[in-house]
C-alpha cells in the first residue's frame, strides 16, 4: 500500500481549511485517511503560529515507515526540521512564448520608426516654422471675421424661431 502525507480540503467555498493527513494514495483527496497529523489554514497571516499545526512526532514516524509527502506538506516538514526539501527552480517559467516575443519585437520596431520620423522632420522643418508663424495671424483674422459675420445672424435666427412659438401660444388661448 502506497502511503502519502497530504492535504485534505475542508471549509466553505473560497474559505479553505486543510487537514494534514496520512492516507492511502489511491483514496480520494477528501476521502478516507489513516491518521490526522495537523491542520493548515492559508487564510491566516504567514507569521501566525495557528497557520500550520503539525504533530511532528507522528509525522516523523510516518516518514520512517515510508510515507511520501506532497510538495506542500514537504514544505511544512522542512520548516519543522523533519526533512530536507530542495527548492524547485524553473527559470523558463516566466519567459514569454514565441508569439509574445514576436509581438514585442514588432512593437519595438514601430516605436523606433515613430521616434525616427519624429526626430528627422523636426530638424528639417525648423525654418518652416517661421513661415507657419507668419500665416497664423492671417488665418486668425479670417476666423474672427467669419465669427463676426455669423454673430448678427444668430439673433435673427433666434427671433425667427421664437415667432412661430408665440403664434402657437396665441392660437392655444
Amino acid at each position: 500500500m502506497a502511503i502519502s502525507i497530504r492535504l485534505a480540503r475542508g471549509g466553505a467555498k473560497k474559505r479553505p481549511v486543510y487537514r494534514i493527513v496520512v492516507a492511502d494514495s489511491r483514496n480520494p483527496r477528501d476521502g478516507k485517511y489513516l491518521e490526522r497529523l495537523g491542520t493548515y489554514n492559508p487564510l491566516l497571516p504567514k507569521e501566525s503560529g495557528e497557520r500550520v499545526k503539525l504533530d511532528t512526532e507522528r509525522a516523523a514516524h510516518w516518514l520512517k515507515v515510508g510515507a511520501q509527502p506532497s510538495d506542500r506538506v514537504a514544505r511544512f516538514l522542512d520548516a519543522a526540521g523533519l526533512m530536507k526539501r530542495t527548492p524547485k527552480n524553473n527559470p523558463k517559467k516566466a519567459e514569454p512564448g514565441e508569439k509574445a516575443k514576436e509581438r514585442a519585437e514588432e512593437r519595438a520596431a514601430k516605436l523606433a520608426e515613430a521616434e525616427a520620423a519624429a526626430n528627422a522632420p523636426a530638424e528639417e522643418e525648423a525654418p518652416a516654422e517661421d513661415v507657419v508663424a507668419e500665416e497664423v495671424p492671417a488665418e486668425a483674422a479670417a476666423e474672427e471675421a467669419a465669427v463676426e459675420a455669423a454673430a448678427p445672424e444668430a439673433p435673427a435666427e433666434a427671433a425667427a424661431e421664437a415667432a412661430p412659438a408665440a403664434d402657437e401660444a396665441e392660437k392655444a388661448e
